[in-house]
């Protein structure tokens, strides 16, 4: 079954960012933010307890330490100084879960360092080495470095699609520092198209074959809580189709 997970818990202090009340009842999977590109303690427990509440489970959202860029500027970190820093933002987050009486389900990382890693061997091997105690699936880009890296340290995998992005024509995802609204029925063809068809088409018209076994949006378009609603449609339909035919 394909799931669908959200990127969630991104407020901080005052800012409140993200619709993550209206988005969490769509989706099977939250991705909590840990403190690095944004977040908080307290917003990390309120997370925890709305996705408990709906009984979604709960991801690991880590980051380069860049609050000010939202996660989305390059850093230059040694690969050690990297898995140290996803360690600490892990076990931030486990010990939330713990004290509310959840576990942790999954480790998805932020941002820049996401596509950076996908490309870089290095770089993934170290949040590879970072997820490896936790004993969870790492979620990244199949047939990149992400998935690479996990298999080299016997981390479980699983790849991604991403309906409210665009792909570059390499595969690379195209990530915008700020999110716009989302044009559904663009993101809806292309949801359709990769369950049904195992494809995407990139920016330049070109196609290429996507592998994944979950799906994620993010929650800081204006129009989020549509998206969600939308692709949870689309994927139960899919799934739906599968089961009746099988």
């Amino acid at each position: 079954m394909v799931t669908l997970n959200c990127d969630m818990g991104e407020s901080y202090g005052n800012w409140r960012f993200g619709d993550d009340a209206a988005i969490m009842p769509y989706v099977h999977l939250s991705n909590i933010a840990c403190g690095f590109h944004a977040s908080d303690p307290w917003t990390m427990l309120k997370t925890v307890r709305l996705a408990l509440q709906h009984g979604t489970k709960v991801g690991a959202h880590p980051s380069l330490p860049d609050r000010e860029g939202f996660g989305r500027r390059e850093m230059k970190l040694q690969p050690e100084e990297l898995t140290a820093a996803f360690l600490y933002q892990i076990g931030a987050l486990c010990s939330i879960l713990e004290a509310e009486g959840g576990t942790l389900s999954h480790v998805k990382p932020h941002g820049i360092i996401y596509g950076m890693a996908a490309r870089d061997r290095a770089t993934a091997a170290a949040i590879a080495a970072a997820v490896k105690p936790f004993a969870v699936p790492l979620f990244g880009l199949a047939g990149t470095f992400h998935e690479t890296a996990a298999g080299e340290l016997d981390v479980p995998f699983v790849g991604e699609f991403f309906p409210d992005l665009t792909y570059a024509p390499d595969g690379s995802l195209v990530i915008p520092r700020v999110h716009g609204a989302i044009d559904l029925s663009v993101a809806e063809r292309r949801m359709r198209r990769a369950l049904t068809s195992g494809e995407l088409e990139t920016t330049d018209g070109s196609i290429r074959p996507v592998s994944f076994g979950t799906v994620c949006i993010h929650s800081d378009p204006p129009n989020a809580r549509d998206v969600a609603v939308l692709m949870r449609k689309v994927i139960d339909s899919h799934s739906d189709g599968q089961d009746h035919a099988a």
